[in-house]
């Protein structure tokens, strides 16, 4: 297979296919979405069967357990699939909103109306579930997909892309409105980066090496993410037991999510009397404390932090820890040392979390919440394509809206500029 050509084509037909898909009205796409339902439940067994062949060819190859874990398709995410995929049946249509709308001296209206992004290429590893998500996303949003899964799922996101086409077909969409590459061939990600003829917008699932590599060298926009370091700061008029439980939550409730706390900042006034008994229940669950001095003096339990620490995503149970003599301090460490994803403040100081709302740089910034409330269906979009970092239209967790763009419509009646 020509892998260049292969990619070419499959741009070409997306092309086509998002012009047809832009124009479908909210029923069709709706009626789609479940009729790719319906043929995901009626392929439950050749679903499994081809996750099945992944799952011992990547065993034998030696993919670690927890690879596989998120290789594995079973039932349970098979109704998850299924679900989600009615739920975003039954979410708002963004496409032809017309908002802002205003009269203008002139006589002329002047508005905004929301409108698809076109093409989209979708790049991810591991889980098959991915492929229905996305899918479901960027069909609903009004945009034809190129997605490339990991190799590791060829076979699963096959079967899976048969479901989806069978829905297409269904309500008479064109086939091309969701294309998944078949080709394990690397350089299938260089080209589908590559080809701002034919594709919009870029989005990467995946590993920070994925993502560093199409941020390199996408030609065309990329929505994306390279780390997660979320912060959680105490502030001097924290209350305790808001404090504890936001701490504990933020960074046990799940280690390796990308809106999980890596670093805890605690303004020193109140660290003597809240981080011992922190500290006592993050041993009990069995994270690791990396402390700053004035840390490591008041828990013996804590390793001295290097500098690496405060700017590390460890994913695991590990916690940095430093002492901060005010919010300024600690805004100033979360502006330096965060990747701009998500950062909280627990205070009852109304006045300072207005202004640390107002100055901390991050995607999503939260007043006496924990950091892992920064996710799309949590924040009410009912599902998220990725969550976003860069200074671009999407920035957060990317659900519907995040998919589309806007343009100016102007409605006049033989207006003339004079």
């Amino acid at each position: 297979m020509n892998v260049k050509e292969y990619m070419a084509e499959l741009g070409q037909q997306a092309r086509v296919a998002a012009r047809a898909i832009a124009k479908a009205d909210t029923g069709i796409k709706n009626r789609a979405l479940l009729a790719m339902a319906e043929a995901i439940d009626e392929s439950r067994d050749q679903l499994v069967a081809a996750n099945a062949k992944d799952l011992d060819q990547w065993r034998a190859n030696g993919l670690d357990d927890a690879m596989l874990d998120r290789l594995e398709l079973k039932q349970s995410q098979i109704d998850t699939m299924i679900e989600g995929l009615r739920q975003v049946a039954g979410l708002p249509d963004p496409i032809g909103a017309i908002t802002d709308m205003n009269y203008l001296p002139s006589g002329i209206q002047v508005g905004k109306m929301r409108v698809p992004l076109g093409v989209i290429g979708i790049i991810y590893e591991s889980r098959p579930n991915v492929t229905v998500e996305a899918a479901s996303l960027c069909l609903k949003s009004g945009n034809a997909t190129i997605l490339r899964g990991g190799s590791e799922a060829i076979h699963s996101n096959a079967a899976v892309a048969e479901c989806i086409q069978t829905g297409l077909k269904a309500v008479g969409l064109p086939e091309h409105t969701v294309q998944v590459v078949k080709t394990t061939d690397r350089e299938a990600v260089g080209e589908l980066i590559t080809m701002p003829e034919f594709v919009d917008v870029i989005v990467p699932r995946g590993g920070k090496g994925l993502i560093e590599r199409v941020s390199r060298d996408a030609k065309v926009t990329v929505i994306k993410h390279l780390d997660g370091i979320c912060h959680v700061y105490i502030d001097d008029d924290a209350d305790k037991t808001k404090a504890i439980n936001v701490a504990i939550n933020a960074k046990t409730h799940r280690y390796g999510t990308c809106n999980t706390m890596e670093t805890l900042l605690v303004h020193e006034a109140r660290a003597a009397e809240i981080l011992p008994e922190l500290a006592e229940q993050y041993q009990q669950i069995g994270v690791e404390l990396r402390g700053c001095e004035k840390t490591c003096a008041l828990l013996p339990a804590a390793v001295a932090a290097t500098e690496e620490d405060w700017s590390t995503e460890y994913l695991a149970p590990i916690l940095s820890i430093r002492l901060v003599a005010d919010m300024d301090e600690a805004i100033s460490h979360i502006n330096a040392y965060g990747s701009h994803h998500t950062d909280s403040i627990i205070t009852e100081n109304y006045t300072k979390s207005r202004s640390f709302l107002r100055e901390v740089d991050s995607s999503s910034v939260m007043v006496n919440a924990s950091t892992r409330f920064a996710d799309g269906f949590e924040y009410g979009l009912g599902a998220e394509i990725g969550i976003s970092t860069d200074k671009i239209h999407a920035r957060g967790p990317v659900g519907l809206d995040g998919l589309t763009s806007q343009k100016y419509v102007v409605l006049g009646d033989g207006h003339i500029r004079q």
